[in-house]
C-alpha cells in the first residue's frame, strides 16, 4: 500500500457503500464519473475533506458490511473521498481484528475462545469445528473455497470461514459464536433492484459444533435471542437500582421508560444547572466503574471550566475486558437510560455533542440504542431544544471494530478520529485536550447510569449505599463454573462469599479470577474479601471493571494463563517497546514452563517477573501495566507451578538470573 492513490478500482458494491455513508462525489478527483471534470490536479473541498477524517472508521464499516472485506479499490476510493493517504488508512484497516483486507467469504464466524468460553468447552468446541469445517481461517464453499478467481464480487458470493474470536461479552452463554453475515443493510432493497443478501448477524449460545454447522450451511436468519433479563438473575427483584428497569421495560418503548421513571433525573437536572448537577454528582461519591475509580464529579467539573470550545461527552461502551459483559445488558434492557444519563452528562459539562464508542460485538445493542436516539430525537429528548430548556445535545454512534485496547480512553479518542487505535502520552489530560483536541469528558456505561438515582434521589441517600470509599451499587460480571451466572447488583462492601452464593458456585472451586484478564487470583477460600475497591486493594487484588470468573478443579490453570498472555500479545497496539516485546516474552516463558513444568522451570518464572516489572513500569498505558498482573497473582497466590514457584521465589536464584 503506498502513500499515492494507485489505479485499482471500487466495485459498483463498494462505491454504494461508501456513497451511503458520505453522499455522491462532488468531483472527479473524489471519484466521481464526470467526463467533464477530469483534471486531477486540483483538489476541490480538501479541506473540508480532510475535516471529515473521523469518517474513517465508518467508512470501513460500510465496506467490510456491505461486501464482506475490504478491497484495495475501495480503500482507495474511500481514501480519495477523505483526501486520507491510503497507506494511512491501511494502517487503521487493519488495526482492528473484525476487519479483512484480504478476500474472504461473506458469513464470518467469530467463536469465542477467551477465559469464560475457555472454561465452559471452548477447546472441545475448536475442536469440533476443525473437524467438521477444517483448519480456523479455511474459507468453506463459496468462491474462494472452490478456488475462483479474487476478484470482490466471487470470493464474497458465498461460503463461510470461521476463526476464534476474543471475548464476544456473551459470557452469561457461553460458549458462544456471533455469525456475521455480509450485504445490503437494512432499507436499501427495492422492488426493481432487491440486494442479493442482506446483512445479519446472528447470535449462537450456548453454542454446540452441530449448531454451529447448521447455521453455516443454512441462510443466516437470527434466532429468537434470550432477552437481556435471562443475563439477570435478580431481574423483577425489589431493592434493585441500576437494574430495576431490565425484563420489566421494554426495550424499544420511550413511553414504557417514562411511566417507570424514566427522565425524571433529567428535569431535575434541568432545575439544579449544570454547577448544581457536578456538585451533586461529587457529593455522592461516585467514581469510575470502569477499573480505575477517578471521581466523576472531578473529572466533569474539571471539564467544564475549560475555556477551549466545543466540549465533548464520549460514553465508553466497548468494554472488551474478558468476561465483562454488564454494560451489554444494561445497554439491551433498558437503553433509554443510557441516552438520559449521556443528556445529562453533557448538559453538566457544557457539551452539545456526544459520542456513543459501541463494540463491534454488539449487533443486538446497536440497534436497540440507534432506535431509542431516534425515538429520543422525535419526541424532543435530543436536539436543538431538549424539553424546552434551550439546551442543545445530540448524540451520535460510534462502531469499534474489535480491539481491546480502544477501552484506553485516548486510544478511543484515536479510533473516532479516524487513526489508528493507539493510547496518546498524558499529560495533556482529555478533560483539557481529548477528542478532536478539545475538553472531553469520557466516561463508561455503569458510570453514567449510576447518575440517574444521584439525581432522582439525592447524593445523601446514594452515599448512604456502600462504603465511605466506594458508594452507591456495583454491577458484577459472574461467570465460568457456577450455577447461576449473569449480571449481579450488589452495594459496595458486600463480601466476595455472598456473591458466590448468589450465583450457586460449587464446592470444587479452584480459583477466582477478579477484574478480568487485568486483574488478578484470589484463592476459594478468601471468601471474605469485601468487594470494594479499597477492600480488594488491601487484599492485595483488584476489582476491576466487575469480572468475577470462577472456575473449578475442572479447569487447567496453566492453560487459562496461557490463554491470558496470548490475549495481550495479540491485543497490543505496539507502539512502545515495553509492552510490543513484553507481551510476547511473558507468552513464549508460559508455553516453556508448560512444556517442563517443576524446578527446570524456575528460570522462566524469575524471566517472568522481570519482564512483568519491566512493562508495570514503563509501558504507557493500562494493558502493558496490568498484562502480567494475573500470570503474577496465579504463580504468588494460587501456587500455579509450586515446585518452580519455591525455587524461583530464591533470592539467590533471581540474583543469578538477573546476571
Amino acid at each position: 500500500m503506498d502513500l499515492r492513490f494507485g489505479d485499482s478500482k471500487p466495485t459498483d458494491e463498494e462505491r454504494a457503500a461508501v456513497d451511503a455513508l458520505l453522499g455522491p462525489p462532488g468531483s472527479a478527483w473524489e471519484g466521481a464519473d464526470d467526463r467533464t471534470d477530469t483534471d486531477l490536479r486540483w483538489a476541490r473541498g480538501g479541506r473540508e475533506a480532510r475535516e471529515r477524517r473521523d469518517l474513517l472508521l465508518p467508512g470501513l464499516h460500510a465496506v467490510n458490511d456491505r461486501v464482506g472485506w475490504i478491497s484495495e479499490g475501495a480503500l482507495d476510493y474511500l481514501c480519495r473521498r477523505l483526501t486520507v493517504p491510503p497507506a494511512e488508512a491501511y494502517g487503521v484497516a487493519t488495526f482492528y481484528a473484525m476487519f479483512a483486507v484480504r478476500p474472504r467469504p461473506a458469513k464470518v464466524l467469530h467463536v469465542c475462545t477467551d477465559l469464560a468460553c475457555a472454561s465452559r468447552g471452548a477447546t472441545g468446541l475448536r475442536a469440533e469445528l476443525e473437524r467438521h469445517l477444517g483448519p480456523a481461517g479455511t474459507p468453506v464453499g463459496g468462491g474462494a473455497a472452490d478456488g475462483g478467481d479474487t476478484g470482490a464480487a466471487s470470493t464474497s458470493a458465498g461460503g463461510l470461514v470461521w476463526q476464534p474470536s476474543p471475548c464476544l461479552g456473551l459470557c452469561e452463554r457461553a460458549p458462544a459464536a456471533l455469525l456475521v453475515q455480509a450485504g445490503a443493510p437494512a432499507g436499501t432493497a427495492t422492488a426493481q433492484n432487491p440486494p442479493a443478501r442482506p446483512y445479519a448477524t446472528a447470535v449462537v449460545a450456548p453454542a454446540t459444533a452441530d449448531a454451529l454447522v447448521r447455521a453455516a450451511a443454512e441462510p443466516l436468519a437470527a434466532p429468537a435471542e434470550p432477552g437481556a433479563a435471562s443475563a439477570v438473575p435478580q431481574a423483577g427483584q425489589p431493592g434493585l437500582t441500576l437494574l430495576r428497569r431490565v425484563g420489566v421495560v421494554d426495550p424499544y418503548s420511550l413511553d414504557d421508560y417514562r411511566a417507570h421513571g424514566g427522565y425524571t433525573a433529567l428535569r431535575r437536572a434541568f432545575g439544579l444547572g449544570p454547577a448544581g448537577v457536578i456538585r451533586e454528582v461529587t457529593d455522592s461519591g461516585l467514581v469510575g466503574r470502569g477499573g480505575a475509580a477517578f471521581p466523576t464529579g472531578r473529572k466533569w467539573q474539571a471539564t467544564a471550566a475549560q475555556p477551549a470550545h466545543p466540549h465533548y461527552l464520549v460514553c465508553n461502551a466497548d468494554e472488551s475486558e474478558p468476561g465483562t459483559f454488564k454494560d451489554r445488558v444494561v445497554m439491551e434492557g433498558d437503553p433509554y437510560s443510557l441516552i438520559e444519563a449521556m443528556t445529562i452528562a453533557g448538559y453538566a459539562v457544557g457539551a452539545h455533542r456526544g459520542f456513543l464508542y459501541l463494540r463491534g460485538e454488539y449487533p443486538r445493542a446497536l440497534r436497540l440504542l440507534q432506535h431509542a436516539i431516534d425515538r429520543a430525537r422525535a419526541r424532543g429528548l435530543l436536539g436543538d431544544d431538549i424539553l424546552g430548556q434551550g439546551y442543545a445535545f445530540d448524540i451520535e454512534i460510534r462502531r469499534g471494530a474489535g480491539a481491546y485496547i480502544c477501552g484506553e480512553e485516548t486510544a478511543l479518542f484515536n479510533s473516532i478520529e479516524g487513526y489508528r487505535g493507539e493510547p496518546r502520552s498524558k499529560p495533556p489530560f482529555p478533560v483539557e485536550q481529548g477528542l478532536f483536541g478539545k475538553p472531553t469528558a469520557e466516561n463508561n456505561v455503569e458510570t453514567l447510569i449510576n447518575v440517574l438515582p444521584i439525581l432522582t434521589g439525592g447524593a445523601q441517600a446514594y452515599a448512604a449505599t456502600g462504603t465511605a470509599g466506594s458508594t452507591g451499587p456495583k454491577l458484577f460480571c459472574v461467570s465460568g463454573n457456577v450455577g447461576r451466572p449473569g449480571i449481579y447488583e450488589l452495594p459496595f462492601g458486600a463480601t466476595l462469599g455472598e456473591l458466590l452464593d448468589l450465583a450457586e458456585a460449587p464446592d470444587t472451586v479452584r480459583a477466582i479470577l477478579l477484574g478480568g484478564a487485568a486483574g488478578g487470583f484470589v484463592r476459594p477460600d478468601e471468601r471474605d474479601i469485601p468487594l470494594t475497591f479499597e477492600g480488594t486493594r488491601a487484599a492485595g487484588t483488584t476489582l476491576g471493571s466487575g469480572v468475577v470468573l470462577v472456575l473449578d478443579d475442572t479447569v487447567e490453570l496453566p492453560r487459562m494463563l496461557l490463554r491470558i498472555a496470548e490475549f495481550f500479545r495479540d491485543e497490543s497496539c505496539g507502539q512502545c517497546v515495553p509492552c510490543r516485546v513484553g507481551t510476547v516474552r511473558q507468552e513464549e516463558a508460559l508455553h516453556r514452563i508448560a512444556e517442563r513444568p517443576g524446578a527446570a522451570a524456575a528460570g522462566d518464572i524469575a524471566l517472568l517477573r522481570e519482564v512483568g516489572r519491566a512493562m508495570k513500569d514503563a509501558s504507557i498505558c493500562g494493558l502493558g501495566q496490568t498484562a502480567w498482573n494475573a500470570v503474577e497473582s496465579a504463580i504468588d497466590r494460587l501456587g500455579v507451578y509450586d515446585t518452580a514457584h519455591e525455587t524461583a521465589h530464591d533470592p539467590a536464584h533471581e540474583t543469578e538470573s538477573a546476571l
